[in-house]
């Protein structure tokens, strides 16, 4: 069983950025060093963790995006990144020669590629990232494993999606975010119905679904995962899941259980931010209220 990431843990929107130096535009260090960098989207910032001095924080265009242990990789500091990790090793306990196909739709810092590099060795991950350049400043940074067991893809998730060979990766996970909520093609049915045609029978797809304490988002969310899948479970700390703060659900749906496991609820609530899990029958009441999200009608 591979080891867990430390019980701390802090919300992602919880930084500081005090006393950063802007980086000049094309500048590529040799390693992490904290700064602002041109991408090609934008801007991110590299910032030194000051409670962990192998730890480096990644913003992307103002928004917090990563976090990253050098000396750990399965140290996972954002709480939603752990609950993905502990849904995936509940449908596949980490052992000797577990060769999982994974897609990471979204980049970032690769925190979560590295994870599972870690925990699964033989695993092949390809990560698909939209802004060139930070992509290959993470390469830089953070010392990526190598091609093929972690390959990153520069391209629109959707567009990288819907040419991939059906059957081909055993969990995809969606974490793509335009400011605070994910782009609208990556949450419509059609976009789902791709990502079913990939994912290998008994495959499961995992999204972090951010919005705030209306959860009109998060609602449309589940009933468009709902709808493409027979079994779903959405997992998030009590505050949220009663509306009482901006922040993040992690949802999944699956042709096969994914709350089957009795230790996956009681890892979840282990951590510095307990974790409630709902099954099936909890997704679709929640998501009752809500209409499936659809591309726009083509005319």
């Amino acid at each position: 069983m591979a080891k867990r990431g430390k019980s701390g843990g802090r919300n992602s929107s919880q930084r500081s950025t005090a006393g950063v130096v802007e980086v000049p535009r094309g500048t590529r260090p040799d390693g992490p060093v904290q700064g602002v960098y041109y991408i090609d989207t934008g801007d991110c910032e590299l910032i030194a963790d000051q409670d962990n001095s192998n730890g480096w924080l990644l913003k992307i265009n103002g928004v917090m995006s990563s976090h990253i242990d050098l000396a750990d990789p399965l140290f996972l500091d954002f709480e939603y990144m752990r609950w993905m990790a502990a849904l995936i090793e509940s449908r596949w306990p980490p052992k000797a020669g577990a060769k999982l196909r994974g897609l990471h739709l979204g980049g970032g810092a690769c925190s979560l590629a590295r994870y599972f590099h870690a925990a699964y060795p033989d695993a092949r991950q390809v990560v698909v990232e939209l802004d060139g350049k930070l992509a290959e400043y993470v390469r830089g940074w953070f010392d990526l494993p190598k091609a093929p067991l972690l390959r990153l893809r520069v391209g629109e998730a959707r567009e990288v999606t819907e040419t991939l060979t059906a059957d081909s990766r055993d969990f995809i996970i969606r974490d793509v975010f335009a400011g605070s909520l994910t782009p609208r093609p990556l949450t419509t049915a059609e976009f789902t119905e791709h990502i079913k045609r990939v994912l290998a029978p008994g495959g499961v797809y995992v999204v972090n679904s951010g919005d705030a304490p209306d959860l009109r988002n998060a609602r449309e969310d589940a009933a468009t995962i709902a709808a493409a899948f027979e079994h779903t479970v959405i997992i998030a700390d009590p505050a949220m899941l009663k509306g009482r703060r901006y922040g993040n659900m992690v949802m999944a749906g699956s042709d096969t259980p994914l709350d089957a496991d009795p230790q996956l609820a009681r890892r979840l609530l282990g951590g510095a931010v307990p974790a409630h899990i709902w099954n099936d029958a909890q997704v679709r009441a929640f998501a009752a209220s809500s209409q499936v999200c659809h591309d726009p009608a083509v005319n």
